[in-house]
């Protein structure tokens, strides 16, 4: 069994990938002029924060603070996206490729998380749940148009 200490830095490391989830699907919802877009990106956003909510919870409960920052790698994709959306002209194809890209990155924190061995079993059910919930909005941002990223 992992210490409290390892189970708090994996749910840390979750968490700030999350809030990049937020952010990202923040964005997209103030960036897109399609109102379905629009109310489908705030719903991502909404579950995000949950999920970020939840994270916390169970990373204080193993005596860790939770997290409330982002990574500085999406935090230097966002800068990117936003210069390239003033040069597109914040363009759908655009917005939703770099939200299929965010959750490309979400599921690959998702796995690195419940295949460490760090989480104890509640935990270990939450962070497969929510990255199967993670697997269906990449599934559905792929199905309206969305490009994988190699």
């Amino acid at each position: 069994m992992a210490s409290n200490s390892n189970v708090s830095s994996t749910l840390n490391e979750l968490t700030e990938f999350v809030n990049d989830r937020i952010e990202g699907y923040k964005t997209a919802a103030e960036d897109t002029k399609d109102a379905q877009h629009k109310s489908y990106y705030q719903q991502l956003a909404d579950q995000s924060q949950r999920f970020a909510d939840e994270l916390n919870g169970f990373a204080r409960n193993y005596g860790g603070a939770g997290e409330d920052s982002t990574t500085t790698k999406g935090k230097l994709y966002r800068g990117w996206m936003d210069v390239k959306s003033a040069v597109t002209g914040k363009d759908e194809k655009a917005i939703l490729d770099s939200n299929v890209y965010g959750e490309e990155w979400a599921l690959k924190a998702y796995k690195e998380a419940f295949e460490s061995g760090d989480l104890p079993q509640p935990v270990q059910q939450a962070v497969e749940r929510q990255y199967q919930t993670s697997q269906q909005t990449y599934d559905k941002l792929k199905s309206m148009g969305g490009q994988s990223h190699p």
